[in-house]
């Protein structure tokens, strides 16, 4: 069974159409880059499979569910979404917030033990921030906030997780020690991945398929050796794109 099924799936923005009758699959074990032009509606695709925009049409599955028929924190114990950027409502330390993904493990009006505070640490380890966890949140700079809101995830533990450009803010370092620590999170569940990428390289890396959003009509799936192209490349960015060989791969950049 797909841990995400998508059918006759039609979203539109007022009366701009981001896809329409759309079907697709996300198995378990999956790593799926999404790639698009700015303002494709990508971001759109993304809240629209988490439940947090309606859309003109079709079904969406989670584990063969509906996703209307989930409760909103079971189905948090499942899904994990990644915003494109993150908002501080309230004055919280590093610990505090990503504390917060531990919320829908816990029973209602029950505070978060021991073992969610070792886990919110762990997290926090991973993402190289353990060192700032009584620091408060509005003073972290963007890459730190980034790899808070990751390191959230992680400790909301999800098996399928909609992540909306995860390399937002992040140098080059921290780009590949955290989608690896992503990508072995999400391994070590049977889980799946669907994510917004802008570097194509990272998705060639990365992925093991790509969706490659060219119009509301025109949306390829497949497996990321059989679907990056130079051909599909170009026609998606309205640029030509040439593909590089060496030792390391290959790799695509723009003429």
């Amino acid at each position: 069974m797909s841990l995400l099924a998508v059918k006759d799936l039609s979203i539109s923005i007022g009366s701009l159409p981001i896809c329409t009758s759309f079907d697709f699959e996300l198995q378990c074990d999956e790593y799926w880059g999404v790639l698009g032009g700015n303002g494709i509606g990508k971001t759109t695709l993304l809240n629209t499979l988490a439940g947090l925009r309606s859309a003109e049409s079709g079904d969406i599955r989670i584990d063969g569910l509906a996703l209307h028929q989930w409760k909103k924190k079971q189905l948090a114990c499942t899904l994990g979404l990644l915003f494109q950027d993150s908002v501080d409502t309230f004055p919280t330390t590093v610990l505090e917030t990503a504390l917060t993904g531990r919320y829908p493990h816990l029973s209602f009006l029950s505070l978060e033990g021991q073992e969610d505070i070792e886990l919110a640490n762990q997290a926090l380890s991973d993402v190289a921030l353990d060192e700032l966890t009584e620091r408060q949140v509005d003073t972290l700079s963007g890459g730190e906030r980034r790899r808070l809101a990751l390191a959230t995830l992680l400790v909301q533990n999800p098996r399928l997780w909609l992540l909306d450009e995860p390399t937002n803010h992040l140098d080059l370092h921290h780009q590949i020690n955290l989608l690896n620590l992503i990508i072995d999170k999400v391994k070590a569940n049977r889980g799946a991945l669907l994510m917004v990428l802008h570097d194509v390289n990272l998705v060639m890396r990365f992925c093991t398929h790509v969706m490659m959003m060219i119009d509301h009509n025109n949306i390829i799936c497949g497996p990321v050796a059989e679907v990056l192209s130079t051909e599909n490349l170009s026609l998606l960015y309205q640029h030509p794109i040439k593909k590089i060989q060496s030792d390391g791969g290959s790799f695509f950049l723009p003429e």
